[in-house]
C-alpha cells in the first residue's frame, strides 16, 4: 500500500501538482447499539460525553477515510486535496459519514 498524502487545503506545501485525477470519497453507515442508547439515555440525565457514540463516530470516519484513499490509490494518485469529512443522518438511529476530496497527481 502506498502512502497517499491527505490535507484539507488546495495544495502541499513543497509539491507540484503535475493532474488533477478527479473526485474521490469513502462513506459508511453506522447503526446505534441499543446498550449505547441506554448509556446515551443515563448522558442525557446527568450530562457528559457519550464515549460509546465518540468511539463509533470515529471508528466510522477511520473507515471512511481508509474507502477514500484505496479509491485514489486505485486510480494511481499520490494526494488526495480539499478533503472533507460530512454526516448525515440517513434513517432513525443510523448515520452516513462520507468524506471525499481531489485525487491529484504530484510531480
Amino acid at each position: 500500500m502506498i502512502n497517499i498524502i491527505i490535507v484539507n487545503t488546495d495544495y502541499i506545501t513543497g509539491q507540484e501538482i503535475e493532474n488533477i485525477i478527479g473526485l474521490v470519497k469513502g462513506s459508511t453507515i453506522k447503526a446505534r447499539h441499543i446498550g449505547s442508547d441506554i448509556g446515551a439515555g443515563l448522558r442525557n440525565l446527568v450530562g457528559g460525553e457519550v464515549k460509546g457514540y465518540t468511539k463509533m463516530i470515529d471508528e466510522a470516519r477511520d473507515e471512511a477515510l481508509e474507502r477514500m484513499k484505496k479509491e485514489a490509490e486505485n486510480l494511481g494518485a499520490d494526494a488526495i486535496i480539499n478533503v472533507r469529512f460530512t454526516t448525515s443522518q440517513v434513517m432513525a438511529g443510523a448515520s452516513e459519514i462520507l468524506v471525499y476530496g481531489t485525487a491529484v497527481k504530484l510531480k
